[in-house]
């Protein structure tokens, strides 16, 4: 008769270890863990909506509020944070050029004249004179871009949802997924 030697845990652990993809040190120590904390308890179809939520308002035309935005707005809808707030600082560039269009859309709203207007002056103005030149300066442009700033926050949040929400749901299928809770082998 051949005895048969208990299997270790070890043997066990490695076995279930070599059937793992390798992942590299990268992935495991940077990636997967800010994988998990941007879709920790939320779907795919949660994920596409704060994406293309959080760039609309990301958008907002005037300098500094953004974050403020965000925070409250996602609060509000339990959003995830830190993916709102990543977004923002990311499309931070993007807002600076936009400010000059959405100026540009809202004087065509309004039937205004269109103002120089460069980012470059407004900054120099907001520096050097008082707030109230600065008001009677730019306070029309203000009035022009949050204008056509809420009158494409619905087309922008809308589209972007509807180009998003596949493409995140094809990646969500492809991640691994973790059971919520295991059950024990303890007893």
């Amino acid at each position: 008769m051949t005895s048969v030697a208990p299997t270790s845990e070890a043997t066990r652990g490695a076995a279930a270890q070599s059937a793992e993809p390798r992942r590299g040190f990268w992935r495991r120590r940077l990636g997967d863990p800010i994988i998990g904390l941007l879709t920790q308890g939320i779907t795919a179809d949660k994920v596409s909506y704060t994406l293309a939520l959080g760039t609309g308002l990301s958008l907002f035309p005037f300098l500094g509020f953004t974050s403020l935005l965000n925070l409250v707005v996602g609060l509000a809808l339990r959003l995830n944070q830190p993916l709102l707030q990543t977004l923002n600082q990311l499309v931070g560039p993007v807002q600076l050029v936009m400010i000059v269009v959405y100026i540009r859309i809202g004087e065509r709203v309004w039937g205004a004249e269109p103002l120089p207007f460069s980012i470059g002056v407004l900054v120099q103005t907001f520096r050097d004179a008082s707030f109230t030149e600065f008001l009677q300066r730019f306070g029309m442009a203000g009035v022009h871009a949050f204008t056509a700033w809420l009158l494409t926050l619905p087309l922008l949040v809308f589209g972007l949802n509807w180009l998003l929400r596949p493409l995140i749901r094809r990646i969500a299928r492809r991640l691994p997924s973790t059971p919520a809770s295991a059950p024990s082998s303890v007893s």
